[in-house]
């Protein structure tokens, strides 16, 4: 599948994305929560934690010996579920999975559908067949009820609203609420979470069929496992008639301790919590002598280019687990927000992801948009390879001849330097004394030919000294003295 509803857009509109993103005021203050939450918070859990380190060993192997045997575990897992009296679609693109799922809930009678957090269904863009099928579709998630008031995708995989601030919410709910008291509280968190779950309740009541996501899905059992912090998983599998757990074929895992071993991991990653407020395990529909429970179940799984990744460079993404830590601690990310990348996978794991499933050609800016400072591989506690991957979708774009004439003139010019060690030195050395002496006094640098866009927003040190390269050269002399 190439395409579906938030996904990448060109580098133009990436292009005009990061400068409006830049230039926002309430964005740039909203995402200082990233810094003052996130951040912290994984530190301090992950401090607690002196296995984390290995527990994220044990976790990759989990993975890697899983993506392994793909094949086995969804044969496994199939059959579980369908023990447990509960029904597994394969879809292979975002048009079958949506397909599938509509004709389900046509199955069922369903007026009104509710959703538990799920970025597969954001990936497929599962809302606007339903909606065009007279199916109300409401998200129960918080985060994703908000942008669902605000026609927006979210800007974070678990932190939707993270762009916003709580004066905007407070104003979405005003506009959207209007049979409510115009004189009641909106000021503090309290009441808009209270005011959220008043309106939820009834459509919680009401709801014909129920769709989450899955964080994983356990081959020995046959179930599927969700993660919140709001109760709104339980109450979207439970109360309506059909559930439809909608999840991609990577988060297969062996068992239930594998499950266990990821889940430490997974929410001291995420929130910098040990474990979320609800883990919440499905296994099949209702069954006689059970108090509640959808009276059925059904599971669809999608592969939406994941299968081609178990076979190229890019295999390693497929451990991801979405905690959303590489967006934390992304610069680029915390500069910017989630929206300017077009995609409904932003920060690094986005910059991998989406190219897979949209083609290079459409997001050629992703893997670009990127320090590679490492701090995405260093927080991420399946220990992904992201920035070596980012490269990876740099050298097939170049090699398809995307980059703009004057990059790749400038690239090549670079190259032809760098094979010429002596003609290299002299030019780094030319360019370094030109720079210290532009500098001057004040030792940094505001503006640069041919990097007028890159230094708008930021100063470069000026250069100290001897190049790397002749204080190597002197110490190697040194050392044969």
């Amino acid at each position: 599948m190439k395409g579906g509803r938030g996904m990448a857009k060109g580098s133009q509109d990436f292009k005009t994305g990061v400068t409006a993103a830049l230039a926002d005021a309430a964005l740039q203050k909203a995402l200082q929560n990233v810094k003052r939450g996130f951040v912290v918070k994984r530190e301090a859990a992950k401090a607690k934690l002196p296995e984390f380190d290995t527990l994220r060993e044990e976790a990759r192997a989990i993975k890697d010996h899983t993506l392994s045997h793909l094949d086995l575990y969804l044969e496994a897992y199939e059959r579980k579920v369908a023990e447990s009296g509960g029904e597994v679609h394969y879809a292979p693109g975002a048009a079958e999975a949506r397909a599938i799922v509509l004709k389900l809930c046509k199955e069922a009678g369903a007026k009104l559908v509710t959703k538990g957090k799920s970025m597969v269904s954001e990936e497929i863009g599962l809302n606007t067949p339903l909606q065009a099928a007279k199916i109300e579709v409401v998200e129960t998630d918080l985060g994703e009820y908000i942008v669902q008031l605000r026609g927006e995708r979210p800007s974070h995989i678990i932190a939707p609203v993270i762009h916003l601030t709580k004066e905007a919410i407070e104003a979405d709910f005003r506009r959207a609420h209007q049979r409510l008291p115009r004189e009641r509280r909106l000021d503090q968190a309290q009441y808009l979470v209270a005011e959220a779950r008043t309106l939820l309740r009834e459509k919680f009541l009401a709801a014909d069929v129920g769709i989450t996501g899955a964080n994983l899905l356990i081959a020995e059992t046959g179930s599927s496992v969700i993660v919140t912090n709001e109760g709104n998983g339980d109450l979207t599998s439970t109360l309506p008639r059909m559930h439809i757990v909608i999840a991609s074929i990577e988060k297969i895992v062996p068992t239930l301790e594998d499950a266990t071993t990821i889940l430490r991991l997974l929410a001291r990653s995420a929130t910098g919590q040990e474990i979320t407020t609800y883990t919440t395990f499905a296994t099949g529909p209702r069954r006689d002598g059970d108090a509640d429970g959808p009276a059925a179940y059904h599971v669809v799984l999608l592969d939406n280019g994941r299968s081609e990744m178990l076979g190229n460079e890019f295999a390693d993404m497929l451990r991801c687990i979405r905690c959303g830590a590489c967006l934390n601690h992304c610069p680029v990310y915390g500069a910017i927000g989630g929206h300017a990348y077009g995609s409904i996978y932003p920060g690094p794991m986005g910059a991998v992801l989406t190219p897979q499933l949209v083609g290079i050609d459409h997001a050629r800016d992703l893997p670009n948009a990127s320090s590679f400072c490492g701090r995405c591989e260093e927080v991420c506690p399946m220990d992904i390879p992201l920035p070596d991957m980012m490269r990876a979708w740099r050298e097939r774009d170049f090699a398809r001849g995307n980059p703009p004439l004057s990059e790749r003139l400038l690239l090549r010019l670079w190259a032809y330097a760098a094979k010429r060690p002596g003609l290299y030195h002299a030019l780094a050395s030319t360019v370094a004394l030109y720079m210290a002496r532009r500098a001057g006094a004040r030792g940094r640098l505001s503006r640069l030919p041919l990097l007028k866009a890159w230094m708008k927003a930021r100063d470069l040190p000026a250069p100290q000294g001897k190049t790397f390269h002749k204080l190597y050269a002197r110490g190697q002399r040194g050392k044969r003295r």
